[in-house]
């Protein structure tokens, strides 16, 4: 009966927030701005799903702007948690495919995220190249999910290297965030479902790196995340 519910409020909210971002976002389509009103608007449907968020950031991250933001992609629970911590003036990046989602496609793509084509490589080094640009000119946040797929379960997977390319291109600190475990968390008939921990490590400086400093790069921030992520699910598994 539960399960039954949330689907009809999460169907409810989808038609909300299509009705809301063609009255709003149409004015001024695809404006940076409108991606952390999105994403706001996906969190909140975190308490529907019995789900408590917690959120943890440097005091003063900003105003020190803009980064490359660099997330743990778990699985589609993703769109009502890591969603709590996209950060203002951000943009993500994902595939062209999304488009196509029902609803969620359009939204995507009318609130100003960057979808890039990642089976043809070499429009995707150029859409790195833009990316670094509109960084650079904008005061524009990347929020990027270097694993490039869904982990569903397997820890955190080897990252690719396109956001640490485009922090080194741009000079802008990387910053990565960090999201406890909810693989086989969220139980959809269950009313509670625990806490969620999100937290946005201190940025990790690249000005000065060379493209050859990339791989290394990668690396050390996915050390730093994978032991900080094991703290945080063993934190919120005991809350």
């Amino acid at each position: 009966m539960l399960l039954i519910i949330r689907f009809i409020l999460v169907m409810l909210f989808m038609v909300y927030l299509l009705i809301m971002s063609i009255l709003r976002f149409s004015l001024k389509p695809r404006d940076p701005k409108h991606v952390a009103c999105v994403a706001r608007n996906f969190a909140r449907l975190a308490r529907i799903f019995g789900i408590k968020l917690i959120v943890r950031k440097p005091v003063g991250l900003n105003d020190a702007g803009p980064y490359v933001f660099v997330g743990n992609h778990q699985n589609n629970f993703d769109l009502i948690t890591v969603t709590a911590a996209v950060q203002p003036g951000t943009v993500s990046v994902g595939k062209k495919s999304l488009i196509w989602v029902p609803i969620f496609g359009f939204v995507y793509w009318l609130s100003g995220n960057i979808l890039i084509d990642r089976k043809n490589k070499s429009k995707a080094v150029g859409t790195i190249a833009t990316v670094a640009e509109r960084i650079r000119k904008g005061h524009l946040s990347i929020w990027m999910f270097a694993e490039g797929t869904r982990s569903r379960g397997r820890g955190l997977l080897p990252f690719k290297t396109g956001a640490f390319h485009t922090a080194i291109q741009a000079e802008v600190p990387i910053v990565p965030v960090c999201c406890s475990n909810t693989h086989n968390k969220i139980k959809l008939n269950r009313w509670d479902n625990g806490e969620v921990i999100i937290e946005i490590m201190d940025p990790i400086a690249t000005k000065g790196l060379e493209r050859n400093a990339v791989r290394k790069l990668s690396a050390d921030v996915h050390a730093i995340m994978k032991k900080r992520i094991d703290e945080l699910s063993i934190e919120a598994r005991d809350a």
